[in-house]
C-alpha cells in the first residue's frame, strides 16, 4: 500500500432529530458523497425512525459500504436540529458513533455541528387556540 491509500479518511455527517436520523459519508472535502442511510431505510414504523435501534442498522449498512469504499475511518459530525429549534442531538447519535466502531470502522475527531442562532429571528411560543 501506499502512503496515499494508507491514510483514506471520510468525514460521517449524523443529523439526529427526535424524529429521524440521517447518516452521510463524503470524502474528506466534503464534496463527494460515499454512502446514505436514514431511518425510513430500516424500520417499518415512522415512530421508530429515531431509535437507537434504527441508528445501529444504518450504521451496520454503511460500515460496509465504507469499507468497500477503501476508507479506513471516518470523523464524526453530529448535528440536532439547531436554529429556534432543540440544541440537543436526539437518541440514534450515540447509537451510530458506537455501531460504527463496533463494526470495525476508526473514529477519529467527533464534533458537534449543531447550528446556533447569534439572535436571529424570534424563537417559536406556544399558540392559543
Amino acid at each position: 500500500m501506499s502512503e496515499t491509500e494508507e491514510n483514506k479518511w471520510g468525514i460521517a455527517h449524523v443529523y439526529a432529530s427526535f424524529n429521524n436520523t440521517l447518516i452521510t459519508v463524503t470524502d474528506e472535502t466534503g464534496a463527494e458523497t460515499i454512502a446514505k442511510s436514514s431511518g425510513g431505510t430500516v424500520v417499518k414504523q415512522n415512530r421508530d425512525e429515531a431509535s437507537p435501534y434504527a441508528a445501529m442498522q444504518m450504521a451496520e449498512v454503511i460500515a460496509e459500504e465504507i469499507k468497500a469504499a477503501g476508507l479506513e475511518g471516518v470523523h464524526v459530525r453530529v448535528r440536532g436540529p439547531g436554529g429556534n429549534l432543540n440544541k440537543s442531538s436526539g437518541p440514534g447519535a450515540q447509537a451510530t458513533i458506537s455501531a460504527l466502531a463496533r463494526a470495525g470502522i476508526e473514529i477519529g475527531r467527533i464534533e458537534d455541528v449543531t447550528p446556533i442562532p447569534h439572535d436571529g429571528t424570534k424563537a417559536p411560543k406556544n399558540k392559543r387556540v
